[in-house]
């Protein structure tokens, strides 16, 4: 009889992070430590909250440090096989702002990349369907008197 694989749940959060350039909106992807372009985004350390996590991997993986927190767009789930155990990782998106400041990437942690594109197009440069989803959510209430604008009325 096969041996059960626990399962592990881990919580992480990250950013659909946003600013105007030449007029029109960009959001910013990063190139992963597997080559891949997705969102910024890590795991919740003891007694953090998702915003507070989403804030602060955002600032490590990007070196942005004017991000202004809108509001929580969505939380994903998948399943991935690690070494001892199945796990069940929940991220927690967030609408983000940033007015200045170059991106850099956390090459330490992997991240070769930061780069501004275009709202409209993003999800054509991410891998990860589920990141895409993500940013599809963004635009969906990008264009409405929503979240988005909330964000926006935020930073001001």
């Amino acid at each position: 009889m096969p041996v059960p694989v626990p399962i592990r749940v881990e919580k992480s959060a990250g950013g659909v992070v946003l600013r105007e350039v030449d007029g029109l909106r960009h959001a910013l992807v990063i190139r992963d430590p597997y080559r891949n372009w997705g969102l910024p985004k890590g795991h919740l350390e003891n007694g953090e909250s998702p915003s507070e996590a989403a804030l602060r991997e955002v600032a490590e993986e990007t070196g942005l440090t004017d991000l202004v927190l809108g509001p929580e767009i969505v939380t994903i789930d998948w399943y991935f096989r690690a070494e001892d155990a199945q796990v069940h990782k929940f991220t927690t998106f967030f609408v983000m702002y940033s007015e200045r400041g170059d991106p850099v990437p956390e090459v330490a942690e992997g991240i070769s990349e930061c780069v501004w594109v275009p709202l409209d197009s993003a999800p054509e440069t991410i891998t990860y369907e589920n990141a895409r989803e993500v940013v599809r959510a963004v635009q969906g209430i990008a264009g409405r008197s929503s979240a988005v604008h909330e964000a926006d009325a935020a930073r001001e």
